[in-house]
């Protein structure tokens, strides 16, 4: 795991995790194979979860629990919810 300039990547099963907290919210960002889905939350964290097609992509579900983001981004990526790396900082998100 690395940690620098806020950022925490976490690499595990080739799906590479990146935690930032920026712009007012904070987003976990999982890259696999070309493709990105992102989860963010507004930065107190008390928010429901948005589940993007990448940082800056387009809205495409929310959720109140993390698990379930979890769930639609892997399914973005292809891969099983499990093969999903979580940073520590990340650990907590959710309602």
């Amino acid at each position: 795991m690395s940690d620098s300039d806020g950022e925490t990547e976490l690499t595990a099963g080739g799906v590479r995790a990146i935690y930032v907290e920026e712009a007012g919210e904070r987003r976990l960002d999982f890259v696999h194979e070309g493709r990105t889905a992102s989860i963010a939350q507004n930065i107190d964290g008390y928010a429901m979860l948005k589940v993007r097609n990448g940082p800056e992509g387009d809205e495409l579900e929310r959720y109140y629990g993390f698990d379930m983001a979890l769930d639609h981004a892997a399914e973005l990526l292809g891969v099983a919810v499990d093969d999903l790396p979580v940073p520590d900082p990340a650990e907590d998100m959710g309602m």
